[in-house]
């Protein structure tokens, strides 16, 4: 699966279920670049060097892309209710 394959299918669910994509969103926001207004493409994403960081502590490779449901899943977890 690539990573716009895995956006897809993120923005997919989370249509479908709107308390998933809020969720979603606001991992989503977490994760944004610091100073993310400042390069082009303008956009709040995550920086590479993190994301395949955070890749291997997860998955032993940099290069791996997280199944849908991982994702879900973890964003589910990090905004509950403590």
């Amino acid at each position: 699966m690539s990573w716009t394959r895995l956006s897809l299918a993120l923005a997919l669910r989370g249509i479908r279920h709107p308390s998933t994509g809020v969720a979603l969103l606001r991992v989503g926001w977490r994760f944004r670049r610091r100073g993310w207004w400042h390069r082009a493409p303008f956009l709040p994403l995550p920086a590479r060097d993190y994301l395949r960081w955070r890749m291997h502590t997860a998955y032993g490779s940099g290069d791996v892309v997280p199944p849908a449901s991982d994702v879900i899943r973890y964003a589910r977890w990090a905004v509950r209710d403590p």
